[in-house]
């Protein structure tokens, strides 16, 4: 998810980036190389794991009553703290 958000090329997302003293193709390199290529993978689509589940939870929370923006759910993956 983390990928695919960092392609967006979002405002808000670059600028929590700076902030923090990080690139946003410095970033998007190193989820890439954690990621690996995905050859071999045969599915195309997203496991809803427990912590993706979190992640949605979290950037609902902070939406509030308003939609869902890609910054909700870069501040919801940033807030767990686990890795890339």
């Amino acid at each position: 998810m983390l990928f695919a958000l960092l392609e967006e090329n979002d405002p808000a997302i670059e600028a929590e980036l700076r902030a923090a003293n990080a690139s946003l193709a410095g970033v998007h390199a190193e989820v890439k190389r954690a990621l690996g290529t995905g050859e071999g993978r045969i599915s195309e689509c997203i496991l809803l794991t427990p912590r993706l589940r979190k992640c949605g939870g979290r950037a609902g929370a902070h939406a509030g009553d308003q939609e869902i923006e890609p910054i909700g759910v870069f501040a919801a993956i940033r807030g767990e703290w686990g890795g890339v």
